[in-house]
């Protein structure tokens, strides 16, 4: 088989920090999916072959080193923390850790994908962030855990985790060129922070397209982080306008009757 499709972040990660996300792939060599979910769908929700998920996770985890542990991704606001026993398929929109060799790992095909460290490579977490979980916290009730000392385990002792260390890696995502939202998801995010309304542009009919990107950084400036790596907002980062790398749900769904996922990972070694 030919190696996993990959892109990895290109960011100042401190050592013993590894990331990467997953691509669509292009053959049966790149994974083992198929149609609409091919090649390399690492989603067990979407309607793929369950046998050929399970190769394509396989094969991921061997890439890794490390065990990737999937969420159940509910468009919410809930993290949570990963140790040794956390099985696949907890409810959560974020995971962190500070345990070596698991993954916080989060899937997507449109929502934004954001990856975190600390300069000292203390912990690593990964937050699923569709309009939804970003409007409602997700991103703020992972960081307020990300920086606060491990409750249990060897790291009670280890000092909090300032703003001004963490940085945050964004991945594709969809972009402003083809999200196109209604007047509710303007009103969510102006509702907290009316500059968010610099991410919105007009079309009229109460419809807008939205900078899912740039509302992020926005997020993350807001609470911060000043050290942002990854998707800019251009069209190179965009899953709708770039089928031959990314999977889009927004795209595939009713022209192709369905969509794999993407994974985001983290892990530290």
């Amino acid at each position: 088989m030919s190696e996993i499709a990959l892109l990895t972040p290109d960011w100042p990660a401190p050592p013993g920090v590894h990331a990467l996300f997953t691509l669509r792939g292009q053959g049966a060599g790149e994974g083992a999916s198929r149609g609409a979910h091919g090649a390399f769908n690492l989603g067990d929700h979407v309607g793929d072959e369950p046998a050929a998920v399970q190769a394509n996770r396989a094969r991921l985890t061997e890439q890794l080193q490390a065990r990737p542990v999937f969420l159940r991704q509910v468009h919410g606001s809930q993290a949570i923390e990963l140790d040794a026993g956390t099985p696949d398929g907890a409810s959560a929109d974020a995971a962190l850790t500070d345990a070596p060799g698991l993954a916080c790992t989060v899937l997507v095909a449109d929502c934004l994908p954001i990856l975190l460290t600390d300069t000292a490579g203390r912990r690593v977490a990964a937050v699923h962030a569709g309009w939804r979980g970003l409007a409602g916290g997700v991103l703020e009730r992972c960081l307020e855990q990300f920086e606060a000392p491990a409750l249990d385990g060897c790291a009670q002792d280890a000092p909090q985790i300032r703003a001004d260390e963490v940085m945050a890696w964004l991945g594709p995502c969809i972009g402003p060129q083809a999200f196109e939202v209604g007047d509710e998801v303007l009103a969510a995010f102006t509702a907290v922070d009316a500059r968010a309304g610099m991410c919105f542009v007009p079309l009229g009919a109460g419809k807008h397209r939205a900078d899912l990107a740039a509302l992020a950084r926005q997020r993350l400036e807001r609470l911060g982080v000043a050290r942002v790596y990854g998707n800019d907002s251009s069209a190179a980062w965009c899953t709708v306008g770039n089928p031959q790398r990314y999977f889009s749900f927004r795209r595939d769904q009713q022209r192709l009757g369905g969509s794999g996922r993407m994974a985001a990972c983290i892990w530290r070694t």
